[in-house]
């Protein structure tokens, strides 16, 4: 294989990884909901516990996964860390599905069996 083939070869298992860590990180419903609730406002994981009626140490976890992937950002306020979305990749993203559903799903995005 040449140098060219290894390099694109390379640059699709990278995208691929990047691809299926983004969407993986999106596609579970409590991370879901987390981002929805910060689409509101700023909130820190006591208060976004209380708001999903989840477990705090579910709720860190899964805030940290979402960091990590840049969907939300952290700020330290005293013992406190307040969570932020990343509104110009969430709404972008929102942008994109709610288009996709109303142009190609038959459904208008209701397509659950």
């Amino acid at each position: 294989m040449n140098n060219v083939s290894c390099v694109v070869r390379d640059m699709k298992m990278n995208l691929s990884q990047t691809c299926y860590r983004f969407f993986s990180t999106l596609s579970n419903p409590a991370r879901l909901a987390m981002l929805e609730n910060l689409s509101e406002r700023s909130m820190s994981v006591s208060e976004i516990a209380e708001a999903l009626r989840q477990e705090q140490s579910m709720i860190s976890h899964n805030l940290s996964l979402l960091a990590r992937c840049g969907f939300v950002h952290v700020e330290r306020k005293g013992k406190e860390r307040v969570y932020h979305l990343n509104k110009e990749t969430f709404e972008t993203l929102l942008r994109i599905v709610e288009n996709h559903a109303q142009k190609y799903c038959p459904t208008r995005g209701l397509c659950r069996r």
